[in-house]
């Protein structure tokens, strides 16, 4: 059951040309992430060597690079659905906070892993969404935004079991980027707070409710 709202309800219609075109960038971004796989595999390029790798400077690249190469196709395939629900959402609903969020989940996990990680070759746009998703969230509980609770939901179901990939308890996964991520995302959840804002919805019963309003004699 739908409650009328308002005339004044200024939010925007879900299928309207901000919805769109955030789609139409996530899904293009991750058209690219598919032609850059494609690309190494028909030249038979080594993936590793475009990762970060801590503590080295030819590693040093990686911070760049790592996010847009992944290491099969079934690990590009894994992160394909959720970067594209989890990018349409952070473009749709914090269009301002994108422009700061966006460039410190992408170079920013980057570098922590070049400081800190173990050593290995770490690469993967996994990173992003865990930063994507730990913002939205984090940012959706603090402005009441009950749609960027069920986008970053979504994510956490579609990708499986998410809040396990920031522990070190698989192999061959880059947990200290996921982490750097999520902490970089709920980090910027917190000090972006005042940018995005929905508005209040109000609904017909509130109107009736709060009556006439009186003037003073």
């Amino acid at each position: 059951m739908s409650l009328p709202t308002t005339d004044d309800d200024p939010r925007p219609d879900p299928t309207g040309a901000n919805f769109k075109l955030a789609a139409r960038i996530a899904i293009g971004f991750v058209a690219l992430l598919w032609l850059i796989q494609l690309l190494d595999s028909g030249l038979d390029v080594s993936p590793e060597a475009f990762g970060v790798r801590p503590r080295q400077l030819a590693g040093l690249t990686g911070i760049v690079f790592a996010p847009l190469v992944h290491a099969d196709f079934a690990h590009l395939f894994s992160n394909s659905l959720p970067l594209i629900v989890a990018g349409t959402a952070m473009l749709y609903l914090y269009p301002q906070s994108s422009l700061r969020v966006l460039p410190a989940i992408y170079f920013g996990p980057g570098a922590a892993v070049w400081l800190f990680a173990r050593g290995s070759s770490h690469l993967g746009a996994s990173g992003l969404v865990y930063g994507l998703v730990a913002y939205i969230f984090v940012g959706g509980v603090i402005r009441r935004d009950r749609r960027a609770i069920a986008a970053s939901l979504l994510v956490s179901f579609m990708y499986g079991a998410l809040v396990w990939g920031v522990l070190p308890i698989r192999r061959g996964v880059s947990w200290e980027t996921h982490l750097s991520a999520a902490v970089i995302g709920v980090v910027l959840a917190f000090a972006l707070r005042h940018l995005d804002v929905p508005p209040r919805r109000r609904y017909s019963w509130e109107e009736e409710a709060s009556g006439p309003e009186q003037e003073a004699p």
